[in-house]
């Protein structure tokens, strides 16, 4: 099987490295040895943090990405943080949750910033010179997702973020996050099929639901990921890693332990990879890039060119 680059679009770092700590140099030594597990592309995503952290690494993924020459291109921030609903916190801190106005964003504001994922229920009561903030990044073309949230009404949504973690589930009775998703065919889907985050039976249901061309494999890899850490310190809370899942003291899921490469092998195994899952990124972004990967029949990445 020969497909296209794989892109990451939710991936909080790997190989020790935490985008919300990260240095320069730390981020092209990710995007390096990440190129050479057949990711293309990433968007560096920041974790719920301080305004002035978050404004920080933001400004170091964008200088990673001006001064690279090699690996995976750095296509832009994921934010996935500070707008969120405390009820569908995650491992989240929601000690720096701010309210989701267009001025609050305008403190973080950056051009670097391509998706940002935010709770639309709370959007909707804050509205300045008739527009809230999600008409306010949609006019500036950043991608929104819904995420870490509980309302059903994704109108002005491009997304979802991580679908059926840290939102709310499918209810026969009454609307949610996770059935309006499910149900629009133009809304995008973002999945970690990684084995953990969602059950073999509800994955099918998605890719019956859904559109194959609105499915985004992702996986909100962790700083642990390709290392032999125990334990370590995310989103301001110590988190354990066992070596397939990582989890607070509380047993909260962090975040995904594999890279895409695993998750796609993972799919392939139980014969729910579709070769369009690694197309939808190209055209959600609107953008090419080159080198083709090649599968073997145990869904192994043999060549990358």
């Amino acid at each position: 099987m020969i497909t296209k680059l794989l892109i990451e679009q939710h991936f909080h770092g790997a190989y020790g490295v935490d985008f919300n700590k990260a240095t320069v140099s730390d981020v092209l030594d990710v995007a390096k040895k990440i190129k050479k597990e057949g990711v293309g592309g990433i968007f560096p995503t920041l974790v719920t943090d301080t305004v002035e952290n978050t404004k920080k690494q933001i400004k170091v993924i964008k200088d990673a990405s001006e001064k690279q020459t090699e690996g995976a291109k750095i296509l832009g921030v994921h934010l996935e943080g500070i707008f969120l609903n405390p009820v569908k916190k995650g491992i989240h801190n929601p000690m720096h949750f701010l309210a989701p106005t267009i001025d609050n964003f305008k403190k973080i504001a950056d051009d670097f910033i391509k998706i940002v994922t935010l709770a639309p229920e709370l959007c909707r009561a804050y509205m300045k010179n008739g527009e809230n903030l999600i008409s306010f990044l949609k006019n500036k073309g950043v991608k929104v997702q819904a995420g870490h949230c509980v309302g059903g009404d994704l109108t002005g949504c491009d997304g979802v973020t991580h679908i059926f973690n840290a939102m709310s589930g499918i209810n026969h009775r009454g609307t949610s996050t996770s059935l309006s998703a499910l149900i629009n065919d133009n809304i995008y889907t973002e999945v970690i099929a990684d084995g953990y985050h969602v059950n073999d039976d509800t994955l099918k249901l998605l890719f019956k639901t859904k559109p194959a061309d609105k499915i985004l494999l992702v996986s909100d890899s962790l700083p642990c990921t390709r290392t032999n850490a125990s334990s370590f310190i995310f989103a301001d809370e110590k988190v354990y890693f066992d070596g397939e899942r990582a989890t607070s003291a509380q047993g909260t899921i962090a975040g995904s332990t594999k890279l895409l490469p695993d998750i796609v092998k993972t799919l392939g195994k139980k014969g729910m990879f579709n070769p369009q899952y690694v197309e939808n990124p190209y055209k959600y972004h609107k953008i090419n890039l080159d080198g083709k990967l090649e599968w073997d029949e145990d869904f192994n990445i043999v060549s990358i060119s």
